[in-house]
């Protein structure tokens, strides 16, 4: 375990992841009790309750503390959140992805939280290395996200079926494509895979992409997007060829619960997504009927994962108990409170105290993270979070990739299209640093 932590703190420092519910008060609300306001970006049926648990748990606690808790769908969180932003309507705390850091930095609405961190008596529990990842999105290297866990991403496999037509699980991508075609029985209902062509599509085949090609820059030393290499280009083709044929039609329109849905209900011998699907799976199938599975290896032969992929909890500027708010956060960046979350959405925790505990080399899913981030073949590609437009470039590309689908437009035109708004923002980017002395 002590190798998975040292190997975690390295891992970010290749870097230059709506409906309200009332709050569940444990304490009635009184004269000199401050409410703070907290919006969950993620709001999952089983988040919410486990975000229910927590507040309760705080709230007992820290009785001069009400928490209202607000659940926004995921796939409307960011949209939700700006247009907060427009109308002056933010919560005092938010999670908030790394991903979001710069766009939110950028419109000047978030909270240095440096003065408390510094004074916590149990920041030296945090990854140090994601820490400083986190500082290096804004320019000017504050603290405006403290993070809870973080992603790796994976495929999910239904090991009951591979076994019984005596498959091997893929081991690379020539593998996967003919493991895909294997298992899909069109007349019964069975596809080898479903693919993400709803909401987060885009991003999910960024991922692919590079841990296909095995690039870890996004751009060229020339400054040119790599989105759009010829290697990712004829992947690209081959991979989304297998909509319709090797994996359902509704794959065109689903998002992350759509997709998780078609592989636990049995459409899908196959699915890629991160470790916090893992709950999802466990509840549905049996332990022996599904596994998970590192990403195949590229044509490197090294795994590829996406740098900087954390999520965790921002202050914003326009709260009226920054206190309250900051022992909130605090509260869910404990190593407690991390090693229970991240036990239950399936994923790992940012607190070194947390990754020693029980579970994380107990659950099979948390054992192939171990034996990733131990791997002398892992390798990180670095995507250019620190550009403000980033998210709104990623998530924008979701329905051009919609119209690939529908045979609309070419992967072609499609890469290049979203290679050249890359490259856009990263010269504006860098002329704004030299405008101001950044």
């Amino acid at each position: 375990m002590r190798r998975m932590i040292a190997l975690l703190l390295a891992v970010c420092l290749l870097a230059a992841g709506c409906g309200q519910d009332g709050p569940r008060a444990s304490v009635p609300a009184g004269r000199g009790r401050t409410t703070i306001v907290f919006w969950n970006e993620n709001a999952a049926a089983d988040r919410t309750e486990y975000y229910h648990e927590l507040i309760e748990r705080f709230e007992r606690e820290n009785p001069d503390i009400q928490v209202q808790y607000v659940g926004l769908p995921k796939k409307v969180a960011r949209l939700k959140i700006n247009t907060a932003i427009a109308t002056n309507e933010l919560p005092d705390v938010c999670g908030v992805q790394s991903a979001w850091i710069a766009e939110f930095y950028n419109k000047g609405v978030l909270l240095n939280m440096d003065p408390y961190f510094e004074q916590w008596d149990s920041k030296d529990d945090l990854l140090p290395s994601v820490i400083a990842d986190n500082r290096r999105l804004a320019p000017d290297g504050g603290l405006y996200q403290l993070p809870n866990t973080m992603g790796l991403e994976i495929l999910w496999y239904r090991s009951d079926w591979f076994q019984q037509q005596g498959i091997d699980p893929p081991s690379d991508w020539e593998s996967f494509f003919a493991d895909v075609h294997k298992l899909t029985d069109k007349e019964h209902g069975i596809y080898g895979y479903t693919l993400r062509g709803g909401d987060g599509a885009g991003l999910q085949l960024m991922r692919t992409m590079f841990a296909y090609s095995g690039y870890t820059q996004f751009f060229s030393a020339d400054g040119r997007c790599l989105i759009n290499d010829p290697v990712h280009v004829a992947f690209a083709e081959r991979y989304l060829s297998l909509y319709r044929q090797f994996t359902p039609t509704s794959d065109i329109t689903n998002g992350y619960q759509e997709m998780v849905a078609a592989f636990d209900t049995g459409t899908a011998a196959m699915m890629q997504h991160n470790l916090g699907s893992y709950g999802s799976h466990k509840r549905a199938l049996q332990p022996e009927q599904f596994a998970p599975l590192l990403l195949p290896r590229s044509r490197k032969g090294t795994i590829v994962q996406e740098a900087n992929n954390v999520d965790g909890y921002s202050i914003f500027r326009t709260t009226k108990h920054p206190e309250a708010a900051w022992r909130f956060v605090r509260f869910l960046c404990s190593a407690e409170v991390q090693s229970w979350w991240n036990e239950r959405i399936g994923q790992i925790p940012v607190s070194r105290q947390a990754l020693d505990d029980d579970w994380v080399s107990r659950t099979p899913h948390m054992r192939l993270a171990r034996q990733a981030l131990e791997s002398d073949a892992m390798r990180f590609y670095v995507p250019p979070m620190y550009l403000p437009e980033y998210r709104q470039i990623v998530d924008g590309s979701d329905r051009y990739l919609e119209q690939v689908l529908m045979g609309k437009l070419t992967v072609q035109e499609f890469l290049d299209q979203w290679a050249a708004r890359f490259e856009k923002a990263e010269r504006d980017y860098r002329r704004q640093q030299r405008e101001t002395g950044q």
